[in-house]
């Protein structure tokens, strides 16, 4: 394209517009620049010897093919509308407005005037994207199952935009072209820590119908700058890191996963760099919409591209405006990992700590200085005391209640009706299940619903409990069945009944029950 063909006026010259309008003049293309304050225009326009315009004079002039909109984003909208009435081509920087009407009615005037629509989702033209993008397409990495992104910086704080709006657009749009589909829920999660109402950190989640799952962490609250997309697959998995040197920006890792007798068994591969062709991201989009102008074919982040993202972002803020409230107040008390989904309303109480994959569920309570392990659900409803301990893979469903101090050992299982089907609505038929204070719950066991486990009882590894079980008692087998009593220390207690860690002595009641007495024996 030469120069006289290629018109553009870049609005807004700020943090961000001066960067289009230094590679527009490098690309032979910038004819006008409009700013709100006249004085930084006029600089700007003589450091490129252009002309500095009003919006309504860029808007009357016929030389003029293009405008770019680098403004505030509440402004997208009425700037994009106008020059469009105009017939100009326009490019927004992201995101393309602030709501889905309004970007949905953008959209259809570009297409009922028959011009360019483009939208700045500048890490789509970023060459090891463009190559991250196309090794998925051709199926290097196998069926997708999982992408994340960070982008983390203690950089330029924002009052106008909270960091979801800020620093997401970006990772939704790759998450997006990688997934090839729209989410089919999306959620977000955010604390506000410099402004009352404004969140600087937000963890945003994604799935979609393809079975592909997705998560973006954001912060301009962060010690150093992130900035890193990793894509898993199953022949592999892939890393687009934009803080490293052009030679390690993408690396492939052909780790696979090995199901040997049920098991999944990692098979690890060193690291390769893919080549890339280095090149400045935003001249390449700028030079992007220069081609669509001229040819008249439609961009890869098109108005409708930007409607698609723009829905993603409306999602997550609604999400976050429902539980920021609920997780804020009390943020510096308890740890929430970064993947892990908490519903609104809960209770959490302090010093508690939530760990990677888990989802509490509306309405549930968590006590304090709880350990909740990777993977697990609790809820809706559920109740767990103080000082509880939850490892890996549990879910505590609606009707479980768990007293202070209960451990419950990886992947044991409670349920909640006595008879599911699944095509059968039994939710009237819930039955309640209580763990006592100090129980210890083992590893696979399953704890039949409606049953009462007693004090600082102990379910075996792999049990199966069908009936109420005693405080103190020691059950095994399926289904379990007492072999024996424990104290509270956790030692199995011999005919003294004597506990061999503490001294404290116990006696069994009438009705056949053990019980703590006040007195403290050596142990034989």
């Amino acid at each position: 394209m030469s120069k006289t063909e290629a018109n553009i006026a870049v609005i807004g010259c700020g943090h961000w517009g001066k960067n289009l309008v230094r590679n527009y003049a490098q690309l032979g293309a910038l004819k006008s620049i409009v700013d709100g304050n006249p004085d930084t225009a006029k600089k700007m326009a003589a450091d490129h010897n252009v002309s500095a315009q009003t919006y309504d004079e860029v808007l009357a002039d016929p030389a003029i093919k293009g405008v770019v909109i680098a403004t505030p984003a509440e402004t997208h909208a009425t700037l994009a509308k106008k020059a469009i009435e105009a017939g100009k081509h326009v490019y927004v920087e992201k995101p393309l407005t602030i709501n889905v009407k309004d970007a949905e009615e953008v959209c259809q005037m570009a297409k009922d005037k028959g011009v360019v629509l483009m939208v700045g989702h500048l890490l789509q033209y970023h060459p090891a994207f463009i190559h991250l993008k196309n090794m998925v397409q051709s199926g290097d990495l196998g069926r997708l199952q999982y992408i994340y992104s960070h982008r983390m910086n203690l950089g330029k704080v924002r009052r106008e935009e909270n960091i979801l709006w800020s620093f997401a657009p970006h990772d939704i749009s790759m998450i997006l072209a990688l997934a090839g589909e729209e989410p089919n829920d999306v959620s977000a999660i955010g604390s506000c820590f410099l402004h009352e109402t404004i969140c600087d950190v937000t963890t945003t989640h994604m799935t979609f119908d393809n079975g592909v799952r997705a998560h973006i962490f954001v912060s301009w609250l962060h010690p150093f700058k992130e900035q890193k997309l990793v894509v898993i697959g199953e022949k592999g998995m892939a890393v687009f890191n934009d803080t490293l040197p052009w030679s390690e920006k993408l690396m492939l890792y052909p780790h696979k996963i090995n199901w040997e007798n049920g098991i999944p068994v990692p098979e690890k591969a060193d690291g390769t760099p893919i080549p890339l062709d280095e090149a400045e991201p935003l001249k390449l989009e700028c030079q992007h919409f220069l081609n669509a102008i001229e040819t008249g074919n439609v961009p890869n982040t098109d108005g409708e591209e930007g409607l698609r993202v723009l829905k993603v972002l409306n999602q997550a803020q609604k999400s976050l405006e429902k539980k920021t409230d609920a997780l804020t107040a009390n943020a510096a008390d308890y740890f929430i990992h970064e993947s892990a989904y908490v519903d609104a309303p809960v209770e959490i109480g302090s010093d508690t700590k939530i760990w990677h994959f888990s989802h509490v569920l509306k309405n549930s309570k968590i006590g304090a200085n709880c350990v909740i392990g990777q993977n697990v659900m609790i809820g809706p409803d559920a109740v767990i005391g103080n000082n509880c301990k939850i490892q890996n893979n549990v879910s505590l469903y609606k009707g479980v209640k768990l007293e202070d101090g209960v451990f419950c050992g990886p992947s044991c299982v409670f349920t909640n009706v006595n008879n599911p089907r699944a095509e059968i609505e039994r939710k009237d038929e819930f039955r309640e299940t209580l763990v006592k204070k100090g129980a210890t719950i083992g590893a696979n066991a399953t704890i039949v619903c409606g049953h009462t486990i007693g004090r600082y009882a102990f379910i075996g590894a792999g049990a199966t409990v069908t009936s109420n079980v005693p405080d103190y008692a020691l059950y095994a087998g399926c289904p379990a069945k007492q072999i024996g009593w424990m104290s509270e220390a956790g030692a199995k207690l011999d005919d003294t009944l004597v506990c061999p860690i503490d001294g404290i002595k116990y006696e069994q009641t009438p009705e056949g029950t053990l019980q703590k007495t006040n007195q403290k024996e050596k142990a034989a």
